[in-house]
């Protein structure tokens, strides 16, 4: 009697299968999260951390100090002993080329910007003050300052664009006064001088 060889299995091993799956459940987990760890960049869209953003920037490697000074409707002043003051935040006291140093490598580098950033992170009605002091200076020449003022929401507005110019230490000037209206309009932008900034507390 001839020997039969037996018929060649069609179906694979159960313990395979279950391998397989497992491989193909677990690649698909790993790259939904994959997904969410990374999600796609979204271009064009400012996150409101602020409703107004005043900027002040000087000559790039200079020594000299300038400082901003805001005064809010209520009175309070935002300034570089007082960084904090109601809704405002003075987000770097920038003092020169003196604390732009930096260590990267073991090697010494220069920040060459210049420039203060205060914040209105809310906004009462009413005016604000932007004024610039001359502090400091090694240079003993006058400073130009460009100073810009951008409302955030509900879109990015220019308010305030402009340069002035600080003739010596001590120096103090009104860079531009705005009014918010309670809906959040800017209005009444003017640059009539007035003195905020506190000589007695420097």
């Amino acid at each position: 009697m001839a020997f039969r060889r037996p018929r060649r299995q069609l179906d694979q091993d159960p313990f395979t299968d279950l391998l397989f799956n497992s491989l193909l459940a677990f690649t698909f987990l790993f790259l939904i999260t994959i997904m969410f760890l990374n999600p796609p960049a979204k271009t064009g869209i400012i996150d409101p951390k602020a409703e107004f953003i005043i900027t002040t920037k000087w000559e790039d490697f200079s020594p000299d100090d300038i400082d901003t000074w805001v005064e809010d409707p209520k009175g309070d002043i935002v300034w570089f002993r007082s960084a904090e003051a109601g809704l405002m935040h003075l987000d770097r006291d920038d003092r020169g080329i003196s604390n732009d140093m930096m260590l990267v490598n073991n090697e010494e580098l220069i920040n060459p910007l210049n420039q203060e950033v205060v914040t209105i992170r809310g906004f009462v009605p009413g005016e604000y003050v932007v004024n610039l002091h001359y502090y400091a200076s090694k240079t003993g020449k006058p400073a130009a300052v460009t100073v810009r003022v951008v409302k955030v929401n509900p879109r990015l507005q220019v308010v305030y664009y402009g340069t002035v110019t600080l003739a010596r230490v001590g120096a103090e000037t009104t860079a531009v006064r705005f009014s918010v209206t309670p809906d959040g309009a800017v209005e009444g932008i003017n640059t009539i001088q007035k003195s905020i900034v506190l000589v007695d507390k420097i």
